[in-house]
């Protein structure tokens, strides 16, 4: 198993980065979007990983911080909850966020996550009862993202295509990721967006609100 990966970011691709070990050997892993968000190409990383290993595919997935590690873990437990689902939870709510739901059966919450519908969320707000006891209440996905460094300034048009690809990555549909980048930019915010992270956050915040 591996459950840890130390090295230099060498591409990136929303939500796919490639991580350079020591011994020269590149990882490519898929993130949650706020985590991908932290990296910057060239610079040093600690990441933790899980292996899923399926009939056709060996693919790892990365998260900065072992507790979210261990609450993804905690939501592929879950069954008719695959590795897609729990990374597009994970990118919709932080995961104070998604105890908060759980603990306040908030099913609209969940179902602002792509794929997961009324009965659905009514389900896994039974089955993930008392299952993240041990995170912390504070720190909001949005809180979470302020506080990030920013992505180096790229073209428009590559932002864009960054953005919508994350997000079609993670099941939203075209037509619903375009609309989402349509909203965010038409903010005063969004009017000076310069970087990837950024258009990604009030994209994020349009979404919650749709």
């Amino acid at each position: 198993m591996i459950g840890l990966i130390e090295g230099k970011v060498c591409h990136l691709s929303a939500p796919v980065a490639c991580i350079m070990t020591a011994s020269g050997v590149g990882y490519e892993i898929e993130l949650p979007l706020p985590d991908f968000c932290q990296l910057q190409l060239d610079a040093s990383v600690v990441v933790w990983t899980h292996l899923h290993v399926r009939e056709d595919a060996q693919l790892l997935y990365g998260f900065i911080k072992h507790q979210e590690r261990e609450v993804f873990r905690q939501l592929i437990r879950i069954n008719g909850v695959g590795a897609k689902m729990a990374l597009a939870m994970m990118s919709t709510m932080s995961a104070p966020e998604l105890k908060q739901a759980v603990e306040t059966d908030n099913e609209v919450a969940l179902t602002r996550v792509p794929g997961i519908g009324k009965k659905t969320a009514q389900r896994l707000l039974i089955e993930l009862k008392g299952k993240f006891d041990n995170i912390e209440s504070s720190g909001g996905l949005f809180e979470v993202l302020e506080g990030m460094p920013k992505s180096a300034a790229g073209s428009e048009g590559v932002i864009l295509a960054e953005v919508e690809s994350a997000l079609i990555s993670l099941g939203y549909r075209d037509k619903e990721a375009q609309k989402a980048i349509k909203a965010a930019r038409e903010t005063e915010a969004g009017q000076n967006i310069v970087d990837t992270q950024s258009l990604l956050k009030l994209t994020l915040q349009q979404l919650s609100n749709f």
